[in-house]
């Protein structure tokens, strides 16, 4: 009798390396057998079943409705909840019947449309469509395709309409994608509030007045949101109702790969906020209720919507609902030109909860086990593993609030396979301390935990705030410290009064310090970098649809009468001096001090010193600062200096000497070369060198070794 084949399931390949990293893991290591094995089933039946992920990706061409070589028109789509299905528009006089689809397996239609006797296509692009559903009730419902490409609102219409877009010439990349980034500093944009003007700006205005504006700043990164075409302008771009559209209200197609290939041309990597946690509950226009019922792209009943967004919720074992968002990310990259995602609520994919009620305090258990939705977390496997495999140049991140484990390990090691998430804890804690704390109370060895505090080899994006602290609400940070002073004392013309300098002076000690100590990459949100004024609020009824806060004004900036040039200022250099010394791109910082008493933070990364004095009025004169490597250190960046609205207390030509004198754990410190005394009590001193630093109240500074080249 044959031996009965082997029924091992499949088995994460570098999973050991994952449990020697992190033996904490090990208690769940059949949790990773098990998520790995279904991904790797769900893939081997793609690659038996469709073709391969090549081909099940590329869907996009051929459901909806696509251009075939000869001038007809093919079309496709899934709908299995429905009795019959046509496809009407200005083409046909809008008869519903005249061109019905055929029906194939598994709930598909399929409809060919020849070309007319002059070759040309039977539906002209610009012209608008829908795909009429009989439903199982009788009842005939008018769609948008799921696969749309384009669909625009007139003024006067509450739905968008479907427009068929295939003309004569489309936009052309000129420009190949920058090569992946090691140092990942990124500017989170919105094309339509990318303007001083009350308005929705556009694709146009992005490309030739924001992205300069973006390369200057130093940031290589844009991330886009609100892309995805979304009815309600106010949702942020997070209700999405076409997926595969981008939004019309900017502009056309092809304007928005314009913009992304002129961001390539100078550089500038650009991502996708994609939203693939839930979709928006618009039936008219949106992907509810397409085929007549509760499901299709959904899960039925209660567990298809999302308590908190009224949105619905993806069925990720669904076949079609993982060729449909495959195809999507596919569809993005290849189409667009986009060198990857920001993936948006993975929280809320990753667990039957979405996070509803729930704190994460940690606890390892609360990883594993049964509130896990595992056909989301294999989808996300999946879809980073179709990026790496085809795009491997391409970027994936994660909006994980829970800290799940090795979700930015590799897929091989039974991690979700994610390149980075984002560092959520970070602007939490200071906003945290800022509405809690007084200055004098502020925790130095709290904040330091806060911006270590990550997975070991998981690379972290850290930010100090991002568009959900912009967000009417909400306040941003230079709001929280300055607040309604804003309004009358950001002039020159006006006195420095305590609040404005304060104010002034943290916010680019914050940002510095997030920036340098917090992660592997750095986020900002447009605007913030220069203490953009009061808050985002997007055209409602509750504020009579006003653009006046769907703004950014960039225009604040370059008033040199005003402050905010200082903060701008301080961000692009930091920046600039980040792309100089990749400390994003270096191992984790040495914190040689974090002074509870002095309110002194000091650290080691990419060779140079960072030295923090949160005090809110104490100076220290000869501060001894223990460093790894002697030599002659020099000021590279001071946050005080006259440029950056400080208030120029130290002298930039001033060299700093290390001494052979251990100090903190570090076996040299620094040496002021005009140093006469010193009068800080420093109770350890096991390292060997040192150096010896002028650092006045609420300044931080940045040193470099000049004995060593770049």
């Amino acid at each position: 009798m044959a031996a009965a084949a082997s029924t091992q399931p499949p088995q994460p390949p570098k999973l050991t390396q994952l449990l020697e990293r992190d033996p904490y893991l090990a208690p769940f290591e059949t949790d990773f057998q098990r998520r790995y094995s279904l991904f790797y089933n769900r893939l081997k039946n793609i690659e038996e079943n469709e073709g391969g992920l090549d081909k099940f990706s590329k869907s996009y061409k051929t459901f909806g409705v696509n251009q075939l070589v000869d001038g007809g028109i093919y079309c496709k789509e899934w709908a299995p909840g429905a009795e019959a299905v046509f496809l009407a528009g200005d083409f046909n006089g809008w008869n519903p019947f005249s061109h019905p689809y055929k029906k194939m397996e598994y709930g598909k239609w399929e409809l060919f449309i020849p070309p007319g006797q002059d070759g040309c296509s039977p539906v002209p692009h610009g012209s608008k469509l829908k795909v009429v559903i009989r439903a199982q009730n009788g009842e005939l419902l008018y769609r948008i395709s799921p696969w749309a490409r384009y669909v625009v609102r007139d003024e006067d219409k509450v739905n968008y309409d479907w427009v068929h877009w295939n003309p004569p010439q489309s936009y052309i990349h000129k420009h190949p994608s920058p090569k992946r980034l090691k140092s990942l500093r990124i500017y989170e944009s919105h094309v339509g509030i990318a303007s001083p003007e009350g308005k929705v700006a556009s694709y146009k205005n992005f490309t030739y007045n924001v992205l300069p504006r973006i390369k200057d700043l130093g940031y290589n990164c844009v991330q886009l949101m609100a892309i995805m075409e979304h009815a309600y302008y106010a949702s942020f771009g997070y209700q999405v109702t076409s997926f595969f559209a981008a939004s019309s209200r900017y502009g056309t197609p092809d304007d928005l790969k314009e913009m992304i290939d002129v961001a390539h041309s100078m550089g500038i990597t650009v991502l996708l906020d994609v939203v693939h946690s839930h979709a928006s509950k618009n039936s008219e226009d949106g992907l509810n209720k397409f085929d007549g019922s509760d499901s299709c792209f959904f899960h039925s009943g209660p567990r298809g919507t999302h308590q908190l967004w009224d949105s619905r919720l993806f069925d990720y074992a669904n076949w079609e609902v993982l060729r449909f968002l495959l195809s999507n990310l596919r569809m993005w990259i290849a189409d667009y030109g986009f060198d990857g995602f920001r993936f948006d609520g993975v929280t809320s994919m990753l667990y039957h909860h979405h996070g509803i009620g729930t704190g994460f305090s940690g606890d390892y258990n609360e990883y594993f086990g049964l509130h896990v939705d595992e056909d989301a977390l294999c989808y996300l496997m999946l879809a980073n593993h179709m990026i790496n495999f085809l795009h491997p140049e391409c970027i994936t991140i994660a909006e994980d609030v829970s800290g799940m484990p090795a979700l930015c390990r590799p897929v091989a090691e039974g991690g979700g396979g994610f390149d980075y998430r984002l560092a959520m804890a970070i602007p939490d804690k200071w906003i945290q301390i800022i509405k809690e704390l007084k200055d004098e109370d502020w925790n130095m060895g709290n904040i330091v935990h806060t911006l270590t505090n990550r997975r070991h080899e998981e690379k972290y994006i850290a930010y100090a705030e991002s568009h959900d602290q912009a967000l009417v609400g909400d306040k941003t940070l230079a709001f929280r410290l300055m607040d309604a002073e804003m309004y009358t004392n950001m002039s020159v013309l006006s006195p420095l009064t305590p609040v404005i300098d304060r104010g002034i002076q943290l916010h680019k000690m914050i940002r510095l310090i997030t920036h340098a100590l917090g992660g592997e990459s750095y986020l900002n949100f447009m605007g913030n970098e220069f203490g953009h004024p009061e808050w985002l609020d997007f055209p409602r009824k509750g504020n009579n649809e006003s653009y006046h806060y769907a703004r950014r004004q960039f225009n604040l900036t370059e008033d040199h009468l005003l402050r905010y040039r200082f903060l701008n200022a301080f961000d692009r250099d930091m920046n600039k001096l980040e792309e100089r010394f990749g400390w994003l791109a270096s191992p984790q910082a040495y914190v040689s001090e974090k002074h509870e008493s002095n309110k002194v933070i000091a650290f080691e990364r990419a060779g140079l010193i960072f030295i923090f004095n949160f005090h809110p009025y104490q100076s220290y004169v000869d501060y001894r600062v223990g460093i790894e490597t002697p030599g002659k250190y020099k000021i590279l960046l001071d946050s005080d200096a006259a440029e950056y609205g400080g208030h120029q207390r130290l002298d930039h030509s001033t060299e700093y000497f290390s001494e052979e004198y251990p100090h903190n754990y570090r076996p040299n410190s620094l040496m002021q070369s005009n140093s006469q005394t010193t009068f800080s009590q420093h109770p350890r001193r096991c390292h060997k060198h040192h150096i010896e630093v002028y650092i006045p109240s609420r300044v931080a500074i940045v040193l470099q070794n000049t004995d060593i080249p770049e």
